[in-house]
């Protein structure tokens, strides 16, 4: 547990330099909708996890909030020249999308590539769980590699490495990780090596 506390502290020390942009968390359709890369860097968050001068971890976080896949379907729209009533039913789908599981895209890089096993569940070297602003853990209902081609999922996520393994979790909406009034959501990966965290903010 010592080793998991002294990684997270140096890890929020860091985040503490460059300081990520507000985010919002309200969880509703936005009324206009950004441009996707726009979205996609704002939301992504990223750190590394080093153990006995090693990088044992390297980590890139999205939380895909409504914004992401407003922003994302009207990207996917143009990519392919949709035309109406296929586009809107393209925002369709995607809001529908937006009302399941709340789910962030992981890009995960590990120095030892046996540890990137996210989607082994309960068997997996890493445990990883979302805090609501209340500050409760939420177990994923399931973490799937994306098996997409890498330059697909590189297009919808530039910070995918060459060595990187992408992964989407999926969490329940039992809680509300999202809300009008949520100020933070925080994700956490941890392991008998160390652990890491990324967090989330809400403008002031």
């Amino acid at each position: 547990m010592r080793s998991i506390a002294i990684a997270l502290v140096t890890m929020l020390a860091a985040a503490c330099g460059a300081p990520s942009p507000p985010v919002t968390l309200r969880g509703d359709w936005p009324p206009e909708v950004r441009d996707y890369d726009e979205v996609v860097r704002d939301l992504t968050r990223a750190t590394v996890l080093h153990a006995q001068y090693q990088e044992v971890l390297e980590l890139s976080a999205t939380l895909k909030t409504p914004e992401w896949f407003a922003a994302r379907a009207i990207k996917d729209a143009e990519t392919r020249g949709l035309v109406e009533p296929a586009r809107s039913q393209r925002l369709v789908q995607a809001q529908a999308d937006a009302a399941g599981p709340y789910e962030v895209e992981l890009l995960v890089t590990t120095w030892d590539r046996r540890e990137n096993d996210l989607n082994r569940g309960k068997k997996s070297v890493w445990r990883v769980v979302l805090i609501d602003d209340a500050g409760n853990e939420i177990e994923p209902i399931e973490i799937l590699k994306d098996k997409r081609p890498a330059f697909t999922i590189r297009a919808e996520f530039p910070a995918l490495g060459d060595f990187a393994t992408a992964y989407v979790a999926r969490f329940p909406r039992a809680r509300a990780v999202l809300g009008p009034s949520v100020k933070q959501v925080r994700l956490r990966m941890t392991s008998p090596r160390g652990g890491v965290e990324v967090a989330w903010a809400a403008p002031p």
